[in-house]
């Protein structure tokens, strides 16, 4: 794909994230002289990205080091002065973007800069479940839009439909929380169904100079994404991500920089694939955004200077070169996307507090009941695994408190311990605090309802027997053994592993010395 130019239609604004538009240009996975390496191309082959121009530094990783290693080496050797390294690709999805379109009341037309297109959407893929419908076309006809897409003459080929006042809002209304776990999940669930078909709110949490005249245009931004649960997938109970970017014209938010971590050897039946994307895509592409599925939350962190941002979005990128290589494994119970975010923030030096384990005494006790109960060691060592896991780690919607509440504590100045480095840069960078409830966008999908909080909490939800929960069985997307790197270093065992040893040793040797001991003692 050759070169893009700026233009009315170009994918890139002023800014993407972090980073200058102009910096990018438009690419596949395909392309010969991008910077990424050749893992990270393999997943985006026919997909449109944003690749560094020649002559930009691009974050790269450390060979031979495990993904903590690289990031505290990286941390440690890189000056914490806001300068950053371009990402070595973005995920766009789409070569154009028309920006203030409205979309015609009987959805065959999209209007813009005095100029009426037809309007078409991208096909449904296979595997999803619900499409856009007359429901979606209801709801995007009332609102200014930015469409991402394809032009073919006079039609336009959305990709992507992002309303443009879901946005950062000047005068939103303050609303005073305690710095409490309990305070934040209340705001999550203040509206019935988390929001899901509430409008769209924006509420200031805290700000320095409360009254100010809220200048936040181009000023840095750090954010917490929070997902809910779907409505009709039982695997999907919570989500997160990182969020990094600049406030844009009018407090405009869909050109931020998501940061989604993703199984990468699964095909996603919403055609999701790990990486970073603008959050207009990652919120509203029609097959994969998040708001056609669920409600989502952000706390939003409007910030004074961009190093704390640069920071971390930095050791972000380090972190997808690993992840795209093997080097850092995804695991849904002790390394998903939860996890990967936590871990960057506090190998940084945000000592995100942490929640700690479901029950450990209810996982180890839990061994041979579901070993029995189910004749399958696969499902007893992952059951072991999460009710061991830190809540922190392992829950969406755990991590979005815990962030949030020592967020907030920074910014009142009530943290509970001495602060490190990258807290204070931060405390003392701190302009404003916002959280925003984006409601799920109407289509055929079932409505999703607010994130689970607790292992209980699911299973409250879910079906007791499995074979009734509903989940889509996806294809597995093997990684070819062509670009696995002879450096990689194996991943840390499970907890479970030894759980299962221990209970092995004992079943053959303990036990049946217990029993003899005890038959003794009855003949004595």
């Amino acid at each position: 794909m050759p070169e893009s130019t700026l233009s009315s239609t170009s994918p890139f604004a002023s800014w993407i994230g972090l980073f200058a538009g102009e910096d990018f240009r438009l690419a596949t996975g395909r392309c010969a002289d991008c910077a990424a390496i050749p893992q990270a191309l393999w997943y985006f082959e026919d997909e449109t990205i944003a690749a560094p121009r020649r002559g930009v530094p691009v974050a790269g990783f450390t060979p031979g080091l495990t993904t903590r290693q690289d990031l505290e080496r990286w941390a440690a050797t890189h000056p914490p002065d806001g300068a950053i390294d371009e990402p070595p690709l973005i995920w766009i999805g789409s070569p154009e973007i028309l920006r203030s379109a409205r979309l015609s009341p009987d959805g065959r037309f999209l209007d813009v800069a005095g100029r009426r297109l037809a309007f078409a959407i991208v096909p449904k893929l296979a595997l999803n479940r619900s499409y856009y419908n007359d429901a979606s076309t209801a709801f995007l006809t009332t609102r200014p839009l930015s469409v991402r897409g394809r032009a073919d003459g006079d039609t336009f080929t959305a990709r992507t439909l992002w309303p443009e006042d879901f946005r950062l809002d000047s005068s939103a209304g303050f609303q005073h929380v305690d710095t409490s776990p309990a305070a934040l999940r209340a705001l999550v669930r203040a509206e019935p169904r988390g929001g899901a078909q509430s409008p769209y709110a924006c509420v200031a949490l805290w700000e320095r100079t409360p009254g100010n005249a809220r200048r936040w245009d181009s000023a840095p931004v750090l954010a917490v994404m929070l997902n809910g649960a779907q409505g009709d997938d039982d695997e999907a109970h919570g989500g997160h991500a990182l969020v990094t970017g600049r406030v844009g014209a009018d407090g405009a938010i869909g050109d931020w920089l998501a940061n989604n971590f993703y199984s990468l050897d699964l095909e996603s039946e919403k055609g999701i694939i790990a990486s970073m994307l603008p959050l207009d895509n990652y919120l509203a592409d029609l097959n994969s955004g998040q708001a056609w599925y669920r409600p989502s939350y952000l706390l939003v962190a409007v910030l004074r200077d961009e190093r704390v941002g640069c920071r971390i979005q930095g050791a972000l990128e380090r972190a997808y070169n690993q992840f795209y290589r093997h080097q850092l494994v995804y695991r849904h119970s002790t390394m998903n996307c939860t996890s990967v975010s936590v871990d960057v923030l506090r190998w940084l030096g945000w000592n995100v507090p942490a929640r700690g384990a479901t029950s450990w005494i209810g996982a180890a006790l839990g061994v041979p009941y579901f070993v029995l109960r189910d004749l399958n060691l696969a499902r007893a060592a992952q059951a072991f695994d999460y009710l061991t896991e830190d809540q922190t780690r392992l829950l969406p919607a755990v991590a979005f408190e815990e962030i949030g509440v020592d967020l907030l504590r920074m910014a009142r100045g009530e943290l509970e311990r001495s602060p490190t480095s990258l807290e204070s840069t931060l405390a003392e960078d701190l302009d404003a605090i916002l959280l925003l409830r984006v409601p799920q966008l109407p289509s055929s999908r079932a409505w999703g309802d607010y994130p689970v909080a607790s292992a209980r909490e699911y299973h409250a939800r879910v079906p007791s027997d499995p074979a009734q929960r509903r989940i889509i069985p996806v294809p597995a997307r093997p990684f070819p053994e062509r670009l696995r790197d002879p450096d990689l270093l194996p991943p840390p065992r499970p907890r479970s592993q030894y759980a299962l040893a221990t209970w092995a040793v004992l079943s053959v040797v303990g036990i049946p010395w217990l029993v003899w001991r005890w038959w003794r003692g009855r003949e004595s």
